[in-house]
């Protein structure tokens, strides 16, 4: 390291190298950080100016897309600042605050979309008594909990991780700050940790798994049971959409949490990393507008009163 200095920071080597081919990569990632924003920024507004999106579900949607773009803030900018200039130091308290901030958005998501397959399980199998099963009093609460689950495990797994010794090499084979990365240059015996920060994965992965199976189970049976083809493609199209979001994010989480370690490559987990901290926030977006009337309807809407007021 230069003359001595950042002796106690860490190195992140990132996901792209200074190539002609990289460079097209990185540009790439770019462009779908970008749609990531505008589509997220998109439904936020949508949700907030058309009044009959004012519903538990679509508030709940609203968060997921807000925790969408945190993560993005969190990991690219200094990704493409590392990048650009070339300086990937990053000091032992801005490693911890991505992790805070990472799992915080992470873990809060993954109690989100539980907290959605109850609002679709409410709305499915109990239409009529939906207004006091999915109160806006419990659609806050579930909110504020997710919120503060995320954060209960991104503080305590940030203070564990920067409490070991870095005697090794300080340098990072990923693009960001991910606890299970970090831990490889601990000279430390980090077993028990990993041991407890592997329960901690399972319970924050499979509890609302299981919560989530369970709803699409009982929303599964009296979906069979409907007569109305009509009611029958709307429950598949909210369903689908919410089942597709699911997919993606517990698919890629329980890859990089919850696979032996010595199954584990670095280049692997950078491509799982990058695939649900960047595109998956550019997916939500799409996969909740194309298959949602309403979100169209909303959009429509809006498009005809901004060609409106330029004829004005």
């Amino acid at each position: 390291m230069e003359n001595g200095k950042h002796t106690s920071d860490f190195i992140l080597l990132g996901l792209f190298n200074i190539t002609g081919a990289h460079l097209f990569l990185f540009v790439l990632m770019l462009t779908v950080v970008f749609n990531s924003l505008i589509g997220n920024s998109l439904m936020i507004f949508l949700i907030h100016q058309d009044r009959h999106l004012h519903t538990p579900m679509y508030f709940l949607l609203s968060q997921l897309s807000l925790m969408d773009m945190m993560l993005v803030f969190t990991i690219v900018p200094k990704m493409t600042a590392d990048y650009l200039t070339g300086n990937k130091f990053i000091s032992p308290a801005g490693c911890g605050l991505q992790i805070i901030l990472f799992l915080t958005l992470d873990g809060g998501e993954s109690f989100l979309l539980a907290a959605m397959s109850y609002d679709r399980y409410v709305a499915i199998c109990h239409p009529l008594r939906y207004p006091i099963l999915m109160s806006w009093q419990l659609c806050l609460r579930m909110t504020l909990g997710s919120w503060f689950l995320g954060a209960a495990d991104g503080f305590m797994q940030a203070a564990a991780t920067l409490s070991f010794p870095f005697c090794k090499s300080h340098e990072i084979d990923h693009f960001f700050c991910e606890p299970p990365t970090l831990l490889h240059l601990a000279c430390a015996d980090t077993s028990v940790f990993e041991y407890a920060m592997y329960i901690c994965c399972v319970l924050m992965l499979l509890v609302p798994i299981s919560l989530i199976l369970t709803s699409y189970s009982l929303i599964l049976a009296a979906v069979l049971q409907m007569r109305s083809t009509k009611a029958l493609k709307k429950a598949f199209a909210t369903c689908s959409s919410h089942l597709a979001v699911v997919g993606l994010f517990y698919g890629a989480a329980i890859f990089i949490y919850m696979r032996p370690k010595t199954y584990r490559s670095a280049n692997h987990d950078k491509i799982v990393s990058a695939f649900y901290t960047i595109i998956t926030p550019d997916l939500n977006p799409l996969i909740y507008s194309l298959r949602n009337n309403e979100v169209k309807e909303a959009l429509q809407k809006c498009m005809y009163q901004c060609i409106a007021l330029t004829h004005e």
